[in-house]
């Protein structure tokens, strides 16, 4: 007897290896997903705004990287003594101006770099509802706390993500034919919106990703983490304390099924060794100076440095630098 539905997912095609170059943006499973890609040495570029929740601040965080367009001070504001701009998630939140333009614009430009040499483009898209500054007009990728008088909230409509994600899309395949673009819809309700909005806004990212698809068949994939969640981890034990974000046992299972989609048994062999070498980085002796830790220590530079040799393309440079001193 089975008491749950199975999302059904075919193993894809092209899967996923430490030959691809990837970048991330957007919410929850990137945040989620892309942190576990990173733990396990993938190359892979998460979030070089911060977390980003709704298709435009995607769409158009993407597109001036893409142009290699600078921040500059009109961009930025203060509040109570911290720097911030509407670009970016509170994370790149600095002192001062100069420490904030730093920061935004050497992420920009690394971020530039490497969407260039980009083979697999991760986009999750949380909510459809976007806020705009009443005093300019311009939309914000994030609130920052600030009175909600300062904004009006307005819904995205498909046709309109589906026509500027197709200039966007076009963009970069002209640039990076071979590049392959993977959607996901965040399954975190954005309960703030209401039940029922929460509802349309997700609904419509599905239409519109769909809509997509239908016109980049070779280049879009889609992976169902909101499907996964909505209907195989529907209980609330698999939430947190918030009863809104999946807990670390749903995001352990998304994984999961993310590596079965992705993972070639070469690919799932390599994983095995990162995780065997970073777990014996993170054991912690009782006594450090022990003639046996040293051992360990050796034994375990060894096999990190003749792992490094045969593979290339995994950097475990700063860990090897912290075992040789």
């Amino acid at each position: 007897m089975l008491f749950r539905t199975l999302v059904e997912i075919e193993k894809a095609e092209a899967g996923i290896s430490y030959n691809d170059y990837m970048m991330m943006f957007g919410s929850c499973f990137v945040e989620n997903i892309g942190k576990k890609l990173q733990d396990l040495k993938f190359p892979i570029d998460v979030n070089p705004f911060g977390v980003l929740y709704n298709p435009e601040s995607i769409r158009r965080s993407i597109l001036r990287m893409m142009e290699r367009r600078l921040f500059d001070e009109s961009e930025m504001f203060e509040q109570e003594g911290v720097w911030n701009s509407f670009y970016h998630h509170t994370k790149f939140a600095k002192l001062s101006s100069e420490e904030f333009l730093n920061q935004a614009n050497d992420a920009l430009l690394k971020g530039a770099d490497r969407l260039e040499k980009c083979s697999v483009l991760f986009l999750t898209l949380g909510t459809a509802w976007i806020y705009r500054l009443k005093s300019s007009g311009d939309m914000v990728s994030n609130c920052h706390k600030l009175p909600a008088a300062m904004f009006v909230r307005e819904r995205l409509e498909v046709n309109e993500i589906v026509e500027s994600y197709s200039g966007l899309i076009s963009t970069l395949l002209s640039k990076n034919p071979q590049l392959r673009i993977v959607f996901t819809v965040s399954p975190i309700r954005h309960w703030k919106d209401g039940a029922h909005e929460n509802q349309i806004s997700k609904a419509t990212l599905l239409l519109a990703v769909e809509k997509l698809r239908s016109l980049f068949p070779k280049t879009i994939e889609y992976f169902p983490a909101y499907e996964i969640v909505m209907d195989e981890l529907r209980d609330y034990r698999f939430y947190a304390e918030d009863m809104i974000h999946p807990n670390e046992q749903a995001v352990q299972y998304i994984w999961e099924r993310f590596s079965e989609t992705y993972f070639s048994e070469e690919t799932m062999h390599t994983i095995n060794a990162v995780s065997k070498l970073t777990l014996a980085l993170q054991h912690r002796p009782f006594n450090p100076e022990s003639e046996s830790y040293k051992k360990f220590l050796s034994t375990t530079y060894s096999q990190m440095k003749s792992f490094c040799e045969k593979n290339p393309n995994i950097d475990f440079s700063e860990e090897l630098k912290r075992l040789e001193r």
